[in-house]
C-alpha cells in the first residue's frame, strides 16, 4: 500500500466546549488506552466528527457535540469558529485501517462554543459512547495530551481561540 497521499482528507468538525472559567472540555476515547500522549499519559481529546453528506459545518459540530456528550443545542452559545478549514495526516501505520481506509486524514473546521449548562447535564453515556470519562482542562493541558498527529491542529485552534481559554 503506498502512504496515502494520494487519498483526500475526510470533512470534519471539531467542538472546543469552554466553561465559563476558560476551561476545555475534553474526554477520554472508549479506545483511548492505547492512545498516549508523547508525555506517556493517556492522550484526551475535544469532540470531533465527519460532516454527513449535504450536512452545514454548524449543523454537524451541534449533531457530534450531542453525540458524544448529549449537550444540546440550547445549552450553548457559539462563540467563533477557525477561519480555516486545517488538515492532519494519519501516521502511516492507520492509513488504510481507519475510515475504510478512504481518507489521509481529516480536514476540520472548529467551532468555539461556551457551555451554558451544569456540570451534571453533560452525559457521556449516549447512544454510541465515544468516551470513557471526561474533566475541564486547561487549553495548554489538551494540547500536550493529544496524540502526536494532532497535536500541530490543536495548537492552531487553541491559538485561533486563546482570548476565550484559560
Amino acid at each position: 500500500m503506498n502512504n496515502g497521499k494520494d487519498l483526500p482528507y475526510r470533512p470534519c468538525v471539531g467542538v472546543v466546549l469552554v466553561n465559563h472559567d476558560g476551561l476545555v472540555f475534553a474526554g477520554q476515547r472508549i479506545d483511548g488506552g492505547r492512545a498516549t500522549s508523547p508525555a506517556g499519559k493517556l492522550a484526551w481529546q475535544m469532540p470531533q466528527g465527519g460532516i454527513d453528506e449535504g450536512e452545514k459545518p454548524k449543523d454537524a459540530a451541534l449533531r457530534e457535540l450531542w453525540e458524544e456528550t448529549g449537550v444540546t443545542a440550547d445549552l450553548v452559545e457559539k462563540i467563533a469558529k477557525t477561519d480555516d478549514w486545517l488538515t492532519y495526516d494519519l501516521p502511516d501505520e492507520l492509513i488504510g485501517k481507519v475510515w475504510g481506509g478512504k481518507y489521509r486524514g481529516q480536514r476540520q473546521k472548529w467551532f468555539l462554543l461556551r457551555y451554558l449548562g451544569e456540570d451534571d447535564q453533560i452525559n457521556i453515556a449516549t447512544e454510541h459512547p465515544e468516551f470513557s470519562s471526561w474533566c475541564w482542562i486547561r487549553a495548554d493541558e489538551m494540547v500536550a495530551s493529544i496524540v502526536p498527529f494532532k497535536r500541530a491542529v490543536y495548537e492552531q485552534v487553541a491559538q485561533a481561540f486563546r482570548a476565550h481559554l484559560a
